[in-house]
Order: C-alpha cells, then structure tokens, then sequence
C-alpha cells in the first residue's frame, strides 16, 4: 500500500463544501423517510392484519400473508434490479427521486384505505399491491442514494460521507417507533386500532414533500455526467454486471463476503433483539420497544465513528472485525439480557429440567417465515408451546407410534401427553389444546417458569423511565450490540461502491445489497425460532448468524481486495 500524502491528508481535514452538505441531506433525509414507511408495515401488521385480512377463510389469509411478506423481504431485489439498471441508464438523481415517489405515495394511500368491511376483497388486494410497490422501491432507494453521496465525495473521504447515509435506516426505524409510540399513548389503544394506526401513514406525506422538494434542488452526480458526456454508459446495466464473470464475481464476493455477514449482524442487534425481548422474554410492548428506541439513539453515533474510521484504516479490517466480534460475543450478552431482563426465567432455566419424549419421525422442522404452516403432529404440539413459553427442554426418542410427552422436572415428575392436533374435530379442537396448555402452564408456574405478568420482568412506566439499575443495564447491553451494527454497517456502502465500476455501480451493488438484507437478515427470526424449537435451547437461533458472521470473516478475509483508496471516477472510462 502507498503511503498517504500531504495532499490526501488536506483533502481529509478540509470542511465539506456547501453543495457537499446539501447532497448528504438530501440524500440521507429521503432515505430516512424510505425506512420509516417501510418499518411502519412491519410494526402494524397485527393491526392491519386486524382490518383486511381477518374475515376470510384460513387459506385466503395464509395467501395474503404470503404475499405481505413477499413484499417485505424478498421483492426488494427485483426492485434493486429495475431501479439499478434505470440509474445506470438514465442517471442516479431521477431514479431516486422516482423510488422516493413510489414510496411515499404508497405508504399515504395505505394510511386512507378502506377495510374490509367497506369494499370487500378489494381492500386487502389493493394492500398487497401498495405493500409491493414499498419493497420495489426500496430495493432503489439505497442503492441510489449510496451512489449518489459517493460520487459526490472526495476520493479519501468517501467512508465519512456514505457513513450519513448508513444512519438512515436505524433513524427511519427509531422514527417508525417513536410515532407509533406517540400516536398509541395520546389516542389509547382502543382508538389506536379502530383507525389511529393510519395516523403514522398519513403523516408520511409531509415527510415526501420535503423530502422531494429537497431533492430537486439537486445536481446529477459528477462521475455519472462524465461518463455520460463520453458515452460509456451501459447500455445494459443488468447483463453486464451478471452476465459477466468478471463483475459477477465482483456480486458474488460482495454478498458472501461482506453483506450477509453485515446483515445478520445489523438484524440480530435491532430486530432480532427485539423479538427476543418480546417473544422469548415476555417484556411488554411499549417496554420491549422503548429499550430498543435508547440503544439506537446511544449508538447511532457509531455509523459516523466507523464511516470515518474506514477511510484511515479500511473498509474490510472494521466490517470483519465486527462479524468477529459478534460472533464470540452473542452468546453471553443474550444470557446477560436474559439474566437482567427476566431473572426468573434465567433461573428457572437453570434448575428445572424439562423433557420432551418424542418419535423421531413425529416431529418436524417448523421453519414459518410466513406464518401459514401447520404443524399438527404431537411432537410438534408439545415442542412449539414450550418454544413460546421459553422453556429450555432437552429431548429423547420415544417409541415408534407414540405420542409426544412433555416431563416438567426430573424422572418421576409430573408428565403430559401431547395431542395431534389433526385427528381433533368438534369441541375436542378447541377443549383439549386449552386444557393441555393450562395444564402444561401451571406446571410450569409450580415448577418455577415465570408468567407474562412477572413483577421481576422488566417494565418501563414512560420513556425516561430507565435510569434504574435493571432498565439502564439492558440499554447498555442493548447498545453494544447497536455499536456491532455500526461497526458492520458503517463502511459498507463506500465498501460496495468500490467495489464496482461506474457504469453498473448502481445494479452491481443493490442487487447483492438486497439479496444480503432482504434473505439472509430478513429471514432470521423465522428461521431462529424453527432453531429453537429443533433443538429445545432458546439461545439455539444464534448459531444462524454467528455461521453466517463467520462465513463473511473467512471469504471476506481471503478473497475481498481493500478498496479505500480506489479513485472511483478514473472507471467512468472503463
């Protein structure tokens, strides 16, 4: 590696230029609006559910639920691709102008459409659609906008400069919840889930007025002018950069060995936390989000810290260094958040032994991501309730044929045979699974398993109410796991415009970007669950982004070059 000159370290310490500034808002401002309409479906979609799916037959709510999380998670590659391949083509400027559009409009009409109970099967279908839209115009959004601030920034700066736009989805997600959070204490929760869900939708029309209006004033981006003037530009974004091993490869290395450690990184420490909090822990609502809204306001900095960072050091030395991290210390921090957070679980878990006695082949792998399986076999019964219930249980192979038994406390203790839950019809599907999870739930209670209501389990009575010892603890905790995302997440936009030429920069990066967050990360919390209840250890879903974490350290450390210092306009000629 050269050395760093006199004139490298000016351009370092030299203040950001008017214009400068003005690109980093208006590029990060969009996004953060982006972010906050996209999490909104996700935190309401119990209450959406509620208004436009729950008057249909099973089968058709299994469907819509399929497609709402089509929308969520795996669209945004097919947005990635269409929106890539027009800012390779047309410019970067216009096309996030036009994925900011898609989005804003989307999320306000979502907020003014009529339920079920207005205009029937429409409803839901016209929701479905506004919710696809989000996921295709998310999968422009980022990669835009990344683009868009890099091409702009000094060639030793480009780490700090992208880092802005790395805040943009912890503040869209820190936004989505102090809305809702608003919106739910001043209307109550009765009004709230009548029709003051639609509050936070409606309000992200003043969001995408400023944030077009904002954009407009902008430029196109320097290097993608030049390379316009010249007439380099692809003429097809998308064959190029997969149709061609060379950049391919380029893609492939960049998903593998940076993005799917970075996104299993970033959704374990604010999503999957969360979810631990609430379905692992029983922590309320309110409590489980506002611990999560401090850790990011704490640890939001970070993105900033390690952008910067990179420029000095590099991008690959900070991103593997936080999957390392990661990877060794998510075990004993989520034992810690247990510990403090549910006390009496952490013991129960400790000093009572619980067993299922179950044929091997009556019980399955309950991987749900959509929530429209069913899994009715006994052994599946008995392993799901205690998976709900957070109960560590062991397992041992009963006889062929026999149904599954649930044995709280050691040989001798009190036993419950499951049920299966596909031989039940009349009123035994409905009194035999309430008398088998009472039963099953206060031997629990008797045996030392808290119940949702625990006084000791964590519990905040406003925002600020964390300045005691149990509360300030998990929001220390919990922000350290923040800092591991900004570690990850901080350099990885400039990592990713590096790593491609100007001509399918914009396709060559979001597509991987979106396979990586939109896949790997996104189906995490199914796919840690269906761990869990395999294996009977509620700390088990860990190991899928520990693996991952430690896949991207290995491929990241053998075959990723260090792209810092790279000129990114000198390619607008390649």
């Amino acid at each position: 590696m050269t050395g760093v000159t006199l004139s490298e370290i000016e351009a370092r310490k030299r203040p950001m230029t008017r214009e400068e500034k003005r690109v980093i808002l208006a590029s990060s401002a969009g996004t953060i609006f982006e972010w906050y309409d996209f999490y909104l479906y996700g935190a309401l979609a119990a209450v959406i559910g509620a208004q436009f799916f729950s008057s249909f037959p099973e089968a058709t709510r299994n469907v819509f639920a399929l497609l709402a999380f089509a929308a969520g998670f795996l669209v945004r590659p097919f947005g990635a691709l269409v929106f890539g391949r027009l800012g390779d083509m047309v410019g970067r400027k216009y096309t996030f102008l036009i994925t900011i559009m898609i989005m804003g409009v989307s999320t306000f009409l979502v907020g003014l459409l009529p339920s079920y109970e207005s205009i029937g099967w429409v409803a839901p279908v016209l929701l479905i659609v506004l919710r696809m839209l989000q996921g295709l115009a998310l999968g422009g959004e980022y990669g835009g906008a990344v683009v868009y601030v890099a091409e702009h920034a000094p060639n030793h700066r480009r780490g700090f400069y992208t880092s802005w736009i790395q805040t943009t989805a912890t503040l869209g997600l820190l936004l989505s919840l102090v809305v809702i959070l608003s919106v739910r204490t001043i209307l109550g929760e009765t009004d709230f889930a009548a029709w003051g869900w639609r509050v936070p939708f409606i309000l992200s029309i003043v969001l995408l007025a400023i944030s077009v209006w904002i954009r407009l004033q902008m430029n196109e981006s320097p290097a993608f002018k030049k390379m316009k003037e010249e007439g380099t530009h692809s003429k097809a974004p998308i064959s190029e950069a997969f149709g061609q091993w060379k950049n391919a490869k380029i893609a492939l290395l960049a998903l593998f060995g940076l993005v799917a450690g970075q996104a299993v990184v970033w959704y374990t420490g604010q999503f999957y936390a969360l979810f631990f909090l609430q379905n692992i822990l029983r922590v309320d609502l309110f409590t489980a989000n506002v611990l999560i809204a401090w850790s990011l306001i704490l640890g939001t900095g970070g993105f900033i810290v390690f952008g910067t960072l990179s420029d000095k050091i590099g991008r690959k030395p900070i991103i593997l260094a936080g999957c390392l991290i990661a990877a060794v210390s998510y075990f004993p921090v989520f034992k810690l958040i247990t510990a403090t957070a549910n006390p009496m679980l952490h013991q129960a878990q400790q000093s009572t032994p619980v067993t299922v006695v179950a044929d091997p082949d009556d019980c399955s792998f309950q991987f749900n991501p959509t929530g429209t399986s069913k899994f009715t076999n006994s052994c599946d019964i008995a392993k799901a309730f205690l998976a709900r219930n957070s109960v560590n249980y062991s397992i041992e192979n009963g006889p062929p044929g026999s149904a599954a038994v649930i044995r709280v406390g050691g040989a001798g203790s009190a036993e419950f045979t499951a049920y299966d839950a596909a031989k039940l019809s009349g009123d035994a599907a409905k009194s035999t699974p309430a008398a088998f999870n009472k039963s099953v739930g206060d031997a629990l209670a008797a045996a030392g398993y808290p119940t949702a209501g625990n006084p000791e389990i964590v519990k905040l009575s406003g925002f600020f109410d964390i300045f005691r010892a149990q509360p300030f603890t998990l929001v220390l905790v919990l922000t350290f796991l923040v800092i591991l995302v900004t570690m990850v997440y901080g350099p990885i936009a400039a990592a990713l415009v590096e790593l491609f030429p100007t001509r399918i920069r914009y396709t060559g990066m979001s597509l991987p970007y979106h396979i990586g967050n939109g896949w790997f990360g996104g189906l995490m919390p199914a796919t840690a669950f269906a761990m869990i209840a395999q294996t009977g250890d509620i700390y088990y879903g860990l190991w899928y982004p520990i693996v991952i974490a430690v896949m991207t350290l290995v491929i990241g450390a053998l075959f990723l070059p260090e792209t810092k210092d790279r000129d990114i306009f000198s390619d607008a000629k390649q």
